[in-house]
C-alpha cells in the first residue's frame, strides 16, 4: 500500500471476540492495524506491546489484530484463541483464514503493522519485529494531529 491510501475493508472475515468493527466506525479516529501469525515467533513476541499500546492510547485509537495464517495448523480456530487467551488480546481480532483482508492490504509479512489516520488515510507501515521501536513515536504523531 502507498502512504495515504485508503484503508481497505475489513468486511468478510470471521471476528474472533464479537467486537466487529466495520471501516465507517474506524474512520472515527485514528486506527492501528496488525497482522499476525499464530506461528511466528516474532509476532508473539510484539503481542504485549501491542496489547500496551492499545490500552495506553485507548480513548484514542482503534487497535485491530488480523491473524494472518502461514500454515494450516494456523487456520484451526482452538490455536487462535489459545494464544489471544495467553496473551490477554482484549482489542478486536480478525481470524483471516481466507485471506480476503490480507489480500486487500496486500499484505504478504507478519508481523506487520499499519497506522491510519482519522480519515482513514495510511499514514505508517512496517514490518518485520523491530517495527515496533518506531511505532509508538508514529501513533503520537497521528494522535496528536487528530486531536487538533
Amino acid at each position: 500500500m502507498k502512504m495515504r491510501a485508503p484503508m481497505p475493508s475489513l468486511d468478510g472475515a470471521n471476528w474472533l471476540n464479537n467486537k466487529k468493527m466495520t471501516t465507517e466506525m474506524l474512520a472515527k479516529r485514528p486506527t492501528f492495524i496488525h497482522f499476525w501469525s499464530v506461528s511466528c515467533d516474532l509476532c508473539k513476541y510484539g503481542l504485549d506491546t501491542v496489547s500496551m499500546l492499545g490500552d495506553k492510547y485507548a480513548s484514542d485509537l482503534n487497535v485491530i489484530a488480523v491473524h494472518m495464517p502461514r500454515t494450516e495448523e494456523d487456520m484451526i480456530l482452538p490455536n487462535v484463541k489459545a494464544v489471544v487467551e495467553y496473551y490477554k488480546m482484549k482489542h478486536p481480532i480478525v481470524v483471516d483464514n481466507d485471506f480476503l483482508i490480507t489480500d486487500r492490504f496486500r499484505n504478504r509479512y507478519v508481523p506487520a503493522y499499519y497506522l491510519f489516520d482519522e480519515k482513514g488515510q495510511l499514514r505508517h507501515y512496517q514490518a518485520g519485529g523491530a517495527a515496533l521501536r518506531m511505532l509508538e513515536k508514529r501513533i503520537q504523531r497521528v494522535i496528536e494531529e487528530y486531536k487538533r
